[in-house]
Protein backbone atom coordinates (compact mmCIF):
# COMPACT_ATOMS: atom_id res chain seq x y z
CA UNK A 1 0.00 0.00 0.00
CA UNK A 2 1.66 3.40 -0.91
CA UNK A 3 1.18 6.45 0.56
CA UNK A 4 -0.39 9.63 0.00
CA UNK A 5 1.62 12.09 -2.03
CA UNK A 6 3.20 14.99 0.21
CA UNK A 7 1.44 18.29 0.74
CA UNK A 8 3.09 21.12 1.44
CA UNK A 9 3.40 22.05 4.96
CA UNK A 10 3.28 25.74 5.42
CA UNK A 11 1.95 28.24 7.89
CA UNK A 12 -1.34 28.49 6.45
CA UNK A 13 -1.96 25.34 6.35
CA UNK A 14 -1.64 25.23 10.38
CA UNK A 15 -3.84 27.99 10.50
CA UNK A 16 -6.17 26.30 8.66
CA UNK A 17 -6.32 23.09 10.57
CA UNK A 18 -5.90 25.65 14.16
CA UNK A 19 -7.71 28.41 13.37
CA UNK A 20 -11.09 26.72 13.56
CA UNK A 21 -10.27 24.53 16.43
CA UNK A 22 -9.44 26.95 18.35
CA UNK A 23 -12.53 28.77 18.00
CA UNK A 24 -14.39 25.71 18.81
CA UNK A 25 -12.25 24.84 21.87
CA UNK A 26 -12.70 28.21 22.94
CA UNK A 27 -16.51 28.25 23.22
CA UNK A 28 -15.93 25.55 25.98
CA UNK A 29 -15.10 27.47 28.68
CA UNK A 30 -16.77 30.51 27.32
CA UNK A 31 -20.01 27.57 28.49
CA UNK A 32 -18.11 27.06 31.57
CA UNK A 33 -18.22 30.70 32.39
CA UNK A 34 -21.60 31.11 31.22
CA UNK A 35 -22.80 28.12 33.49
CA UNK A 36 -20.93 29.78 36.31
CA UNK A 37 -22.26 32.82 35.84
CA UNK A 38 -25.52 32.04 35.71
CA UNK A 39 -25.46 29.99 38.66
CA UNK A 40 -23.21 33.15 40.15
CA UNK A 41 -26.36 35.65 40.02
CA UNK A 42 -28.39 33.69 42.64
CA UNK A 43 -25.47 35.67 44.84
CA UNK A 44 -25.00 32.60 46.80
CA UNK A 45 -21.14 30.39 46.89
CA UNK A 46 -23.24 27.05 47.07
CA UNK A 47 -24.67 26.53 43.47
CA UNK A 48 -21.94 27.79 41.89
CA UNK A 49 -19.51 24.93 44.09
CA UNK A 50 -22.17 22.59 42.99
CA UNK A 51 -22.51 23.37 39.54
CA UNK A 52 -18.31 23.21 39.36
CA UNK A 53 -18.24 19.75 41.87
CA UNK A 54 -20.61 17.79 39.42
CA UNK A 55 -19.40 19.34 36.21
CA UNK A 56 -15.77 18.28 36.81
CA UNK A 57 -17.00 14.72 38.38
CA UNK A 58 -18.93 14.12 35.13
CA UNK A 59 -16.07 16.06 32.83
CA UNK A 60 -13.48 14.13 34.33
CA UNK A 61 -15.51 10.59 34.13
CA UNK A 62 -15.89 11.07 30.30
CA UNK A 63 -12.48 12.70 29.25
CA UNK A 64 -11.55 9.07 31.11
CA UNK A 65 -13.53 7.80 27.27
CA UNK A 66 -11.36 10.63 25.80
CA UNK A 67 -9.09 7.92 24.17
CA UNK A 68 -11.58 7.82 21.48
CA UNK A 69 -10.44 11.33 20.18
CA UNK A 70 -7.20 10.65 20.81
CA UNK A 71 -6.52 7.33 19.48
CA UNK A 72 -8.99 8.16 16.44
CA UNK A 73 -7.00 11.10 15.65
CA UNK A 74 -3.82 9.50 15.20
CA UNK A 75 -4.87 6.21 14.14
CA UNK A 76 -6.96 7.48 10.96
CA UNK A 77 -4.28 10.30 10.33
CA UNK A 78 -1.45 7.59 9.95
CA UNK A 79 -4.30 5.61 7.87
CA UNK A 80 -4.90 8.44 5.53
CA UNK A 81 -0.56 8.82 5.81
CA UNK A 82 -0.75 5.11 4.60
CA UNK A 83 -3.78 5.76 2.05
CA UNK A 84 -5.74 2.84 3.78
CA UNK A 85 -9.20 3.96 3.02
CA UNK A 86 -11.38 1.40 4.21
CA UNK A 87 -9.49 1.75 8.10
CA UNK A 88 -10.54 5.19 7.89
CA UNK A 89 -14.01 4.07 7.82
CA UNK A 90 -14.04 1.59 9.95
CA UNK A 91 -12.10 3.30 12.84
CA UNK A 92 -15.17 5.44 12.65
CA UNK A 93 -17.40 2.77 13.14
CA UNK A 94 -15.39 0.88 16.30
CA UNK A 95 -15.08 4.61 18.07
CA UNK A 96 -19.18 4.97 18.21
CA UNK A 97 -19.77 1.51 19.62
CA UNK A 98 -17.26 2.09 21.92
CA UNK A 99 -19.13 5.26 22.53
CA UNK A 100 -22.55 3.77 23.00
CA UNK A 101 -21.02 1.12 25.48
CA UNK A 102 -19.58 2.88 27.48
CA UNK A 103 -23.05 5.46 27.79
CA UNK A 104 -24.61 2.77 28.57
CA UNK A 105 -22.69 1.47 31.28
CA UNK A 106 -22.34 4.61 32.68
CA UNK A 107 -26.47 5.74 32.85
CA UNK A 108 -26.44 2.29 34.73
CA UNK A 109 -23.78 2.40 37.76
CA UNK A 110 -24.57 6.11 38.31
CA UNK A 111 -25.46 5.55 41.94
CA UNK A 112 -21.93 3.69 42.37
CA UNK A 113 -20.49 6.71 40.65
CA UNK A 114 -21.57 9.50 42.17
CA UNK A 115 -21.65 7.75 45.90
CA UNK A 116 -18.11 7.13 45.04
CA UNK A 117 -17.25 10.72 43.99
CA UNK A 118 -18.40 12.07 47.48
CA UNK A 119 -16.87 9.81 49.46
CA UNK A 120 -13.54 10.37 47.96
CA UNK A 121 -13.98 14.39 48.06
CA UNK A 122 -16.27 14.96 50.24
CA UNK A 123 -18.32 18.33 50.22
CA UNK A 124 -21.07 20.33 52.58
CA UNK A 125 -24.60 18.42 52.26
CA UNK A 126 -25.86 21.66 51.01
CA UNK A 127 -23.23 21.37 47.74
CA UNK A 128 -23.88 17.83 47.72
CA UNK A 129 -27.19 17.75 47.11
CA UNK A 130 -27.12 20.62 44.36
CA UNK A 131 -24.48 18.57 42.97
CA UNK A 132 -25.85 15.55 42.59
CA UNK A 133 -29.44 17.06 41.63
CA UNK A 134 -27.50 18.49 38.56
CA UNK A 135 -25.56 14.86 37.70
CA UNK A 136 -28.46 12.66 37.88
CA UNK A 137 -29.93 14.90 35.07
CA UNK A 138 -27.01 15.47 32.67
CA UNK A 139 -25.40 11.49 33.14
CA UNK A 140 -28.40 10.29 30.38
CA UNK A 141 -26.55 12.13 27.65
CA UNK A 142 -23.67 10.58 28.09
CA UNK A 143 -23.73 7.97 25.04
CA UNK A 144 -23.73 11.66 23.58
CA UNK A 145 -20.97 13.17 24.95
CA UNK A 146 -18.19 10.21 24.90
CA UNK A 147 -19.66 9.50 20.90
CA UNK A 148 -18.63 13.38 20.19
CA UNK A 149 -15.52 12.37 20.95
CA UNK A 150 -14.68 9.51 18.68
CA UNK A 151 -16.84 11.48 15.58
CA UNK A 152 -14.25 14.79 16.32
CA UNK A 153 -11.44 12.97 16.46
CA UNK A 154 -11.91 11.45 13.32
CA UNK A 155 -13.12 14.76 11.37
CA UNK A 156 -9.68 16.04 13.08
CA UNK A 157 -7.18 13.44 11.46
CA UNK A 158 -8.89 14.66 7.77
CA UNK A 159 -8.42 18.25 8.63
CA UNK A 160 -11.83 18.77 8.54
CA UNK A 161 -11.44 21.08 11.53
CA UNK A 162 -14.61 23.61 9.75
CA UNK A 163 -17.30 20.87 10.57
CA UNK A 164 -15.61 20.86 14.31
CA UNK A 165 -16.16 24.23 14.42
CA UNK A 166 -19.50 23.84 13.79
CA UNK A 167 -20.68 21.10 15.81
CA UNK A 168 -19.00 23.08 19.01
CA UNK A 169 -20.77 26.32 18.31
CA UNK A 170 -23.96 24.39 17.28
CA UNK A 171 -23.63 22.73 20.55
CA UNK A 172 -22.43 24.99 22.63
CA UNK A 173 -24.77 28.16 21.08
CA UNK A 174 -27.77 26.19 21.69
CA UNK A 175 -26.34 25.15 25.92
CA UNK A 176 -25.95 29.01 26.63
CA UNK A 177 -29.02 29.76 25.53
CA UNK A 178 -31.00 27.42 27.54
CA UNK A 179 -28.75 28.10 30.40
CA UNK A 180 -30.12 31.67 30.29
CA UNK A 181 -33.74 30.42 29.82
CA UNK A 182 -34.05 27.49 32.15
CA UNK A 183 -32.46 29.30 34.67
CA UNK A 184 -32.54 33.06 34.40
CA UNK A 185 -36.24 33.00 32.59
CA UNK A 186 -37.62 29.59 34.03
CA UNK A 187 -35.88 30.04 37.48
CA UNK A 188 -34.90 26.32 37.58
CA UNK A 189 -31.66 26.77 39.12
CA UNK A 190 -28.72 24.16 39.04
CA UNK A 191 -31.29 21.46 37.35
CA UNK A 192 -32.08 24.01 34.57
CA UNK A 193 -28.11 24.39 33.51
CA UNK A 194 -27.84 20.27 33.60
CA UNK A 195 -30.98 20.17 31.19
CA UNK A 196 -29.81 22.29 29.23
CA UNK A 197 -26.13 20.40 28.93
CA UNK A 198 -28.53 17.14 28.10
CA UNK A 199 -30.44 18.61 25.47
CA UNK A 200 -27.46 20.32 23.66
CA UNK A 201 -25.21 17.21 23.82
CA UNK A 202 -27.67 14.67 21.92
CA UNK A 203 -27.99 17.82 19.77
CA UNK A 204 -24.46 18.12 18.69
CA UNK A 205 -24.38 14.41 18.28
CA UNK A 206 -26.99 14.37 15.43
CA UNK A 207 -25.23 17.77 13.97
CA UNK A 208 -21.67 15.73 13.95
CA UNK A 209 -22.93 12.28 12.14
CA UNK A 210 -24.33 14.64 9.76
CA UNK A 211 -20.52 16.04 9.35
CA UNK A 212 -19.20 12.66 9.05
CA UNK A 213 -21.99 11.05 6.99
CA UNK A 214 -19.65 10.61 3.84
CA UNK A 215 -18.56 7.81 5.84
CA UNK A 216 -21.96 5.51 5.71
CA UNK A 217 -22.30 6.17 1.79
CA UNK A 218 -19.94 3.03 0.97
CA UNK A 219 -20.52 -0.55 2.82
CA UNK A 220 -17.32 0.03 4.38
CA UNK A 221 -18.17 1.26 7.70
CA UNK A 222 -20.59 -1.90 8.34
CA UNK A 223 -17.90 -4.60 6.89
CA UNK A 224 -17.82 -7.06 9.64
CA UNK A 225 -14.34 -8.51 8.64
CA UNK A 226 -12.87 -5.20 8.46
CA UNK A 227 -14.23 -3.30 11.60
CA UNK A 228 -14.03 -6.65 14.07
CA UNK A 229 -10.15 -8.01 12.28
CA UNK A 230 -8.40 -9.20 15.33
CA UNK A 231 -5.02 -7.70 14.50
CA UNK A 232 -6.45 -4.08 14.31
CA UNK A 233 -8.59 -4.47 16.96
CA UNK A 234 -5.72 -5.50 19.04
CA UNK A 235 -3.71 -2.72 18.08
CA UNK A 236 -6.49 -0.20 18.65
CA UNK A 237 -7.19 -1.50 22.34
CA UNK A 238 -3.37 -1.40 23.04
CA UNK A 239 -3.41 2.31 21.96
CA UNK A 240 -6.65 3.24 23.68
CA UNK A 241 -5.70 1.12 26.49
CA UNK A 242 -2.46 2.97 27.15
CA UNK A 243 -4.30 6.54 26.72
CA UNK A 244 -7.05 5.64 29.00
CA UNK A 245 -4.75 5.07 31.45
CA UNK A 246 -3.42 8.55 30.99
CA UNK A 247 -6.79 9.81 30.99
CA UNK A 248 -7.93 8.53 34.04
CA UNK A 249 -4.47 9.78 35.70
CA UNK A 250 -4.88 13.25 34.11
CA UNK A 251 -8.35 13.46 35.25
CA UNK A 252 -7.59 12.51 38.67
CA UNK A 253 -4.84 15.47 38.88
CA UNK A 254 -7.77 18.04 38.02
CA UNK A 255 -10.40 16.31 40.06
CA UNK A 256 -8.35 16.15 43.28
CA UNK A 257 -7.43 19.46 42.69
CA UNK A 258 -10.70 21.24 42.67
CA UNK A 259 -12.22 18.96 44.96
CA UNK A 260 -9.84 19.07 48.04
CA UNK A 261 -10.51 23.00 47.36
CA UNK A 262 -12.89 21.87 49.50
CA UNK A 263 -11.05 20.94 52.51
CA UNK A 264 -10.13 24.94 52.73
CA UNK A 265 -14.08 25.61 52.74
CA UNK A 266 -16.98 26.46 50.21
CA UNK A 267 -15.44 30.01 49.11
CA UNK A 268 -12.65 28.39 48.36
CA UNK A 269 -13.61 25.80 46.37
CA UNK A 270 -15.87 28.45 44.57
CA UNK A 271 -13.07 30.28 43.75
CA UNK A 272 -10.99 27.83 42.20
CA UNK A 273 -13.82 26.84 40.26
CA UNK A 274 -13.73 30.27 38.84
CA UNK A 275 -10.09 30.47 38.50
CA UNK A 276 -10.10 27.16 36.69
CA UNK A 277 -12.11 28.63 33.42
CA UNK A 278 -9.11 30.30 32.79
CA UNK A 279 -6.96 27.45 32.52
CA UNK A 280 -9.79 25.67 30.37
CA UNK A 281 -9.32 28.86 28.25
CA UNK A 282 -5.82 28.24 27.90
CA UNK A 283 -5.75 24.41 27.66
CA UNK A 284 -8.87 24.70 24.67
CA UNK A 285 -6.56 27.81 22.71
CA UNK A 286 -3.47 25.26 22.74
CA UNK A 287 -5.74 22.30 22.02
CA UNK A 288 -5.99 24.45 18.39
CA UNK A 289 -2.61 23.79 17.48
CA UNK A 290 -2.28 20.70 19.45
CA UNK A 291 -4.87 18.95 17.42
CA UNK A 292 -3.08 20.62 13.99
CA UNK A 293 0.13 19.05 15.32
CA UNK A 294 -1.69 15.49 15.81
CA UNK A 295 -3.06 15.51 12.35
CA UNK A 296 0.12 16.55 10.67
CA UNK A 297 2.32 14.41 12.75
CA UNK A 298 -0.03 11.14 12.40
CA UNK A 299 0.03 11.86 8.16
CA UNK A 300 4.18 11.96 8.64
CA UNK A 301 4.66 9.38 11.23
CA UNK A 302 2.23 6.81 9.16
CA UNK A 303 4.48 7.75 5.58
CA UNK A 304 7.66 8.13 7.55
CA UNK A 305 8.36 11.39 6.62
CA UNK A 306 10.57 12.29 9.33
CA UNK A 307 11.56 15.72 7.73
CA UNK A 308 8.24 16.53 7.43
CA UNK A 309 7.17 15.72 11.05
CA UNK A 310 10.04 17.52 12.82
CA UNK A 311 9.04 20.65 10.98
CA UNK A 312 4.99 19.92 11.17
CA UNK A 313 6.60 19.64 15.43
CA UNK A 314 8.75 23.20 15.39
CA UNK A 315 5.96 25.72 13.50
CA UNK A 316 2.85 24.20 15.75
CA UNK A 317 5.26 24.35 18.61
CA UNK A 318 6.01 27.74 18.17
CA UNK A 319 2.79 29.20 17.23
CA UNK A 320 1.58 27.33 20.68
CA UNK A 321 4.24 29.69 22.20
CA UNK A 322 2.42 32.71 20.86
CA UNK A 323 -0.68 31.66 22.06
CA UNK A 324 0.09 31.39 25.68
CA UNK A 325 2.52 34.55 25.98
CA UNK A 326 -0.71 36.09 24.67
CA UNK A 327 -2.95 34.44 27.19
CA UNK A 328 -0.87 35.26 30.20
CA UNK A 329 -0.54 38.99 29.41
CA UNK A 330 -4.20 38.92 29.54
CA UNK A 331 -4.74 37.51 32.01
CA UNK A 332 -2.83 40.09 33.70
CA UNK A 333 -4.47 42.43 32.55
CA UNK A 334 -8.02 41.50 32.11
CA UNK A 335 -8.01 38.83 34.99
CA UNK A 336 -10.12 40.83 37.55
CA UNK A 337 -12.74 42.22 35.83
CA UNK A 338 -13.04 38.36 33.96
CA UNK A 339 -13.49 37.07 37.74
CA UNK A 340 -15.86 39.69 38.64
CA UNK A 341 -18.24 38.80 35.42
CA UNK A 342 -18.18 35.25 36.65
CA UNK A 343 -18.82 35.73 40.19
CA UNK A 344 -21.23 37.88 42.40
CA UNK A 345 -20.87 37.16 45.42
CA UNK A 346 -17.90 39.51 47.35
CA UNK A 347 -16.05 36.49 49.21
CA UNK A 348 -15.60 34.68 46.26
CA UNK A 349 -14.38 37.46 44.15
CA UNK A 350 -11.89 38.49 46.75
CA UNK A 351 -10.64 34.76 47.25
CA UNK A 352 -10.29 34.60 43.27
CA UNK A 353 -8.28 37.63 43.19
CA UNK A 354 -5.83 36.47 45.55
CA UNK A 355 -4.94 33.47 43.44
CA UNK A 356 -4.73 35.12 40.15
CA UNK A 357 -0.79 35.42 39.29
CA UNK A 358 -0.83 31.06 39.39
CA UNK A 359 -3.58 32.04 36.16
CA UNK A 360 -1.17 34.46 34.65
CA UNK A 361 1.84 31.74 35.27
CA UNK A 362 -0.23 28.37 33.93
CA UNK A 363 -0.14 29.13 30.55
CA UNK A 364 3.61 29.28 30.19
CA UNK A 365 4.28 26.58 32.36
CA UNK A 366 1.50 24.35 30.55
CA UNK A 367 2.65 24.71 26.87
CA UNK A 368 5.31 22.07 26.46
CA UNK A 369 3.26 19.86 28.06
CA UNK A 370 -0.17 20.64 25.97
CA UNK A 371 2.07 20.74 22.40
CA UNK A 372 4.08 17.12 23.06
CA UNK A 373 0.77 15.67 24.06
CA UNK A 374 -0.45 16.40 20.35
CA UNK A 375 2.91 14.97 18.67
CA UNK A 376 2.80 11.76 20.91
CA UNK A 377 -1.26 11.48 20.01
CA UNK A 378 -0.33 11.96 16.10
CA UNK A 379 2.02 8.93 16.39
CA UNK A 380 -0.17 7.41 18.45
CA UNK A 381 3.10 6.28 21.07
CA UNK A 382 0.56 5.67 23.63
CA UNK A 383 2.99 3.96 25.84
CA UNK A 384 5.18 6.67 26.37
CA UNK A 385 2.06 8.57 27.19
CA UNK A 386 1.33 6.37 29.62
CA UNK A 387 4.47 6.22 31.30
CA UNK A 388 5.37 9.77 31.78
CA UNK A 389 1.99 9.96 32.73
CA UNK A 390 2.50 8.16 35.70
CA UNK A 391 5.67 10.03 36.50
CA UNK A 392 4.17 13.12 36.05
CA UNK A 393 0.92 12.12 38.22
CA UNK A 394 3.59 10.65 41.10
CA UNK A 395 5.63 13.55 41.41
CA UNK A 396 1.97 15.92 41.50
CA UNK A 397 1.43 13.80 44.84
CA UNK A 398 4.41 14.25 45.96
CA UNK A 399 4.34 17.95 45.57
CA UNK A 400 0.72 17.98 47.22
CA UNK A 401 2.18 16.36 50.39
CA UNK A 402 4.57 18.64 50.83
CA UNK A 403 3.12 22.05 49.76
CA UNK A 404 -0.30 21.98 50.65
CA UNK A 405 0.17 21.38 54.22
CA UNK A 406 2.66 24.19 53.90
CA UNK A 407 0.90 26.98 51.62
CA UNK A 408 -2.99 25.87 52.07
CA UNK A 409 -4.68 26.68 48.58
CA UNK A 410 -1.32 28.31 46.99
CA UNK A 411 0.01 25.08 47.88
CA UNK A 412 -2.58 23.18 45.97
CA UNK A 413 -1.71 25.78 42.78
CA UNK A 414 1.79 25.27 43.18
CA UNK A 415 1.15 21.32 42.87
CA UNK A 416 -0.48 21.52 39.98
CA UNK A 417 1.83 23.55 38.07
CA UNK A 418 4.35 21.48 39.15
CA UNK A 419 2.86 18.38 37.22
CA UNK A 420 2.18 20.27 34.05
CA UNK A 421 6.29 20.96 34.01
CA UNK A 422 7.05 17.24 34.86
CA UNK A 423 4.70 16.12 32.08
CA UNK A 424 6.39 18.53 29.60
CA UNK A 425 10.10 17.63 30.69
CA UNK A 426 9.38 13.59 30.86
CA UNK A 427 7.50 13.87 27.48
CA UNK A 428 10.53 15.96 25.64
CA UNK A 429 13.24 13.28 26.89
CA UNK A 430 11.00 10.84 24.71
CA UNK A 431 10.54 12.79 21.46
CA UNK A 432 14.04 11.84 19.67
CA UNK A 433 12.69 7.84 20.01
CA UNK A 434 9.66 8.92 18.59
CA UNK A 435 11.07 10.64 15.45
CA UNK A 436 13.30 7.43 14.62
CA UNK A 437 10.06 5.29 15.14
CA UNK A 438 8.70 7.15 12.19
CA UNK A 439 7.41 4.56 9.30
CA UNK A 440 8.35 1.95 11.14
CA UNK A 441 4.92 0.88 12.82
CA UNK A 442 1.72 -0.17 11.06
Amino acid sequence: MTATPPVDLSHRRILRVAVPVVLSNATVPILGAVDTGVVGQMGLAAPIAAVGAGAIILSSVYWIFGFLRMGTTGMVAQALGRDDRAEVVALLSRALLIAAAAGAFLIASQWALFAGAFRVAPTSPEVEALARSYMSIRIWSSPAAIAIYGLTGWLIAQERTAAVLAVQIGMNGANILLDLWFVLGLGWGVPGVAWATLLAEWSGLALAVWFCRDAFVGPAWRATAQVFDVERLRRMLSVNGDILIRSVLLQATFASFLLMGGLFGTVSLAANQVLLQFLFITAYALDGFAFAVEALVGRYFGSGDRARLRRAVMMCGGWGLATVTVLALAFALFGGLLVDVMAKSPEVRIEARNFLPWMVAAPLIGVAAWMLDGVFIGATRSRDMRNMMILSFGIYLAALALLVPLLDNHGLWAALMVSFLARGLSLGARYPALERAAGTER
